[in-house]
This record gives C-alpha cells, structure tokens and sequence, in this order.
C-alpha cells in the first residue's frame, strides 16, 4: 500500500527512531507552550526533564535533533531570548572552541597515542591494576589539562583498539603473511568474547572518565568552573589546590580503592577480562606494525611526541586558550606529517562538530534555567540558613543534586556569584566564604559523576562514536557510576565536615607565620603541634 503525505512526513521525522520516541517527542513540544502559560517555573523544570530524556535515548536517536526542537521551540514561546543563548555561547566561547579544534587536534596523533596505549594494555594483565592506571593517568592529566581533552584521548584510544579488532574479524587484517594467524583468531572469537570485550573497553572509559573527575576537581584548571571560583575567590594555583587538599585527597584515596573493588568484585558492569584471543590479536598487530614501520612512519611518531610534549606544556602553563592550543596542534601535526589535503583534515572534525552543537543546545537549556530562576529557591533557602557548618553542608548536596541535571559549570557559576554578592554586602564573612568556595567547587564536581548532565566529558563519552560501538547508553553509564556517585559525594561530605575547617585554620595559621615571619620552622613546629 503506497505511503500517504501525511505517513511519509512521519516516517522522515526523526528518522529510524522508534514511532513511540517520535509521538513522546510531538508530545513535549505540545504540552510546553500550554504549561508555559500557566507556570512558567514548572515548565522550565519540564523542559529540564524532556533534555534529560532525549540524553538518555541517545542511542536511539542523536540528542541534537530532539533536544534541538525543544530549544527551538523554548526559545520561540519566550521561555529564554536569542541574547541570552548567544550570552551563554560567549560566556563558554573556550569550551566551544577546545571542542572544535581540541578534539581534531588529538586525531592527529592518534598514531602515538595508540602505540603508547597498545604498550599499556599488553604490558599490564591485571585487570584491576590497568584499571586503576587509567583511572590515575586520567585524574593526573586532568589536573592540568582540560576533561574533555583527556576523554577525547581515551576515546582515540579505545576506537583504535576496537577498529584493530574489527580489522582482523571483518577479514580486513594486516599482512598476508598473518593470514592463518587470523585465521586461528577468527575461528576462536565468539559472541561472548566480543561481549567480553566491549565490557572491557566499556570499563575502561568509564574508569577513565571518573578520573578526569578525580583530577579535574583538585586545581584552579581542572574544570572551567574551578576557575570562575578561583577568580572570585582571588586564589592562586597553589592556594586552590591546598584550599582543596581537605576534601580532594581522600576522595582521590577513596576512588581509586572504589576502582579496584569494582574490577575485582565484577559488580555494576565491571570487571570484563580482556578474552585472550582478542590479546592475541592485539599482539600480532603491535607485532605487525612493528615489522612494517617504516622510517617516514617513526619520524612521524617522533613528530607527534614533540607535539604531545607541546600540547602539555603549552596547557599546564595556559600560554593560550585551551581551543588555540588545539589549533596549533592541527597544524604542527598535519604540517610535518605530510597531511595537505582539504578532505583528510574534514575527518577530523566529524567527532566533535555534532557534539559541540549538541553543546549549543544544552547551553539553550542553560539559559532557560537562568531566565526562569529555577536554582533560585534552593540558592535563597540555603543563604537562610545561619549555621556555618549546616550551610556548608547544604551548599555541598545542592550543587551536587543540582550538577546532576545541569551543567556543572553553570551550578557553579551561578552559586559563586551569590556567595560572592552575600560577602560584599556583609551577610557572610570572607572566612566562611572561603570554605563556601571550596563547598560549591566539590559540590558541582563530585556527586555530578552519576549522570552524563552534569559532567561535560561523560555527556562527551555518551554521544562519541566509542558509546554505540561497546554499547554504553545513558542508563548503563549511569548504573556504571553509581558506586563512584556514592563513595565519592559521601567521602566528599565527610571532608567537607570533619576535615575542611581545621585544615583550613592550618594553612591560615602556616601563611601567616610564614608571611610575617618567614620561619618555615615555626610553621611545621605549629603544624606539628596541630
């Protein structure tokens, strides 16, 4: 029976996505304007679930169409104006540049990364040992360079490793001389051990976006937000790493002992061997390339060292914007690798250009929640509150319930500059604003792991080419991160109660003595005492 006009208009709307995901989706875009009229503070919180939802159907439908028609549509109904989404744009220009030439500036050296990484994988056997070196070499990196250029590393990473394998099974392997290597490989490969694997590669990047969080949450440059609070707070580097010692330490203790417990108690999705047919094929690869290395391939490999080398030093000493660094890298990386074509460098923005108007979107959604003051309840109620110790302890769990389902950029943003106007007018002092400070920045980085809203890099992780490839949808990553969630917010609550104060009246004590005095001696005399 030939489709009718009305049939075939329904049948291209959203594509291949299920016929009840596309009437949900017609749905919010009818119930929105008519909650709009008569509570717009309900329907700003609505249209903050309806995003939530198109995320968590990622892998049924790319969020950028749906979650698009809803901030069109937001934005057509006056729940948020033009200027405000572009206000929010500018406001993140950083973020939306590292994405555009950070991302491709990786995939130029993916080469190096995927004989370093290859190293690692083959060298460690123990599962829960590799894990936690992912999980440390994450957190490490993010401390000085942004999440979301470390998980674009992992992510480079964890697509070489699955393209090898697809190679090999597809029939498309290396040499010849291999062939009944492969042949071996083929005919031992089953369905488990590709369940097995992609479990493997699945843990790994979950372990691995954790620790961009571990790291991330420890120095002024380990998140955007971190910095928006430094400045606020006019804390150097070194201030806002020890400000943070209290409450980042025992966290970092913490997750990764989580990480080795996860992996060796095989529980919340982890603890996936690498099947060793598949190590097998990873061995004759690494062997291969190897054999077939020629010396145009290692002065290219020399290359990119040289300009990983760049890349860190350039980022860890923010000799410019993180996205300018980025570009520097495309251009080093393609100038000197031979790379000249128009066309060869277009692959390596098809990553992150989908994500970063995905990212757009969500900074719509961003502006909404600022126009309809919806953080704005919570924010006020716990300003009221007069005890020190209790607001700060409230000010934790609401940047961390709240950085779940926004942007934890904004959440922080927004809770520095109330903190910030409540010291100048002289509601707070500046001491219990500086532990205020250090309460929002772990607040808006630790709970926010338990979803991919509150975490740019996870958001990243969710929508990259590696979700559907090991099978990571929105649900599994947030099943994946709960043990992380918990330990993380409740070891970062317990820093925040016990240990932030009278570590705090230490440094205060040691900068004093040491400012006035410059004995170093009396100091650790004094710290000691403590």
């Amino acid at each position: 029976m030939p489709l009718t006009l009305g049939s075939a208009f329904m049948k291209n709307f959203l594509g291949k996505a299920p016929d009840w995901y596309k009437l949900t989706i017609i749905a919010f875009l009818i119930i929105n304007p008519i909650v709009f009229a008569i509570n717009p503070f309900v329907a700003g919180w609505l249209l903050v679930v309806e995003f939530i939802f198109t995320l968590a159907m990622a892998l049924k439908c790319y969020p950028l169409q749906p979650g698009g028609l809803l901030a069109i549509e937001a934005v057509a109904i006056g729940m948020t104006s033009p200027e405000m989404v572009k206000h929010e744009l500018v406001g993140n220009i950083e973020v939306l540049l590292l994405l555009i030439f950070m991302v491709a500036g990786i995939y130029f050296m993916k080469d190096l990364l995927l004989v370093i990484f290859t190293k690692i994988l083959l060298s460690i056997r123990s599962k829960a040992v590799l894990s936690a070196a992912f999980c440390l070499a994450a957190a490490f990196l993010s401390a000085f360079l942004d999440a979301l250029t470390v998980i674009a590393v992992v992510i480079s990473v964890a697509v070489g490793f699955y393209s090898i394998y697809h190679k090999v099974v597809s029939g498309k392997g290396h040499t010849s001389a291999h062939d009944h290597t492969q042949d071996d490989h083929l005919s031992e490969l089953t369905r488990d051990d590709l369940d097995h694997y992609r479990g493997f590669l699945r843990s790994l990047l979950m372990h691995a976006g954790v620790g961009t969080a571990l790291g991330g949450v420890m120095t002024m440059v380990g998140e955007p937000q971190n910095l928006i609070i430094a400045e606020q707070a006019g804390w150097t580097f070194g201030e806002f790493f020890v400000r943070m010692l209290p409450v980042t330490f025992p966290v970092l203790i913490c997750g990764v002992l989580t990480c080795l417990a996860v992996e060796k108690l095989k529980v919340f999705g982890y603890g996936d061997e690498l099947p060793d047919p598949v190590r097998k094929i990873l061995v004759d690869f690494d062997n291969d390339q190897k054999q077939r290395r020629t010396k145009q391939d290692i002065a290219k490999l020399w290359v990119q060292a040289a300009i990983g080398v760049w890349l860190i030093v350039g980022l860890a000493l923010h000799l410019a914007a993180v996205g300018l660094i980025g570009l520097s890298v495309i251009i080093l990386a393609t100038a000197f690798t031979g790379i000249i074509e128009e066309h060869s460098l277009g692959k390596a923005f098809e990553e992150a250009l989908p994500f970063t108007a995905l990212l757009t979107v969500f900074f719509t959604i961003v502006a909404v929640i600022i126009d309809q003051e919806l953080f704005a309840p919570v924010i006020d109620a716990v300003l009221a509150i007069e005890d020190q110790g209790t607001q700060l302890v409230l000010f934790y769990l609401a940047n961390g319930v709240l950085s779940m389902v926004s942007d934890n950029v904004f959440v922080g943003t927004v809770y520095i500059t109330e903190v910030k106007t409540a010291l100048v007018e002289g509601v707070i002092n500046r001491d219990q604003f500086d532990l205020l400070s250090v309460a929002i920045n772990t607040g808006t980085n630790l709970p926010s792991v338990a979803t991919p809203n509150g975490q740019a890099a996870f958001l990243f992780l969710l929508t990259s080419a590696v979700a559907p490839l090991v099978r990571l949808s929105y649900v599994r990553m947030v099943v994946m991160a709960f043990p992380y969630t918990i330990v993380l917010a409740l070891v970062g609550l317990f820093g925040i109660v016990f240990l932030l104060e009278p570590m705090t009246q230490l440094f205060y004590e040691w900068h004093w003595i040491t400012h006035h005095t410059g004995d170093v001696a009396e100091a650790v005399s004094t710290a000691g005492h403590h």
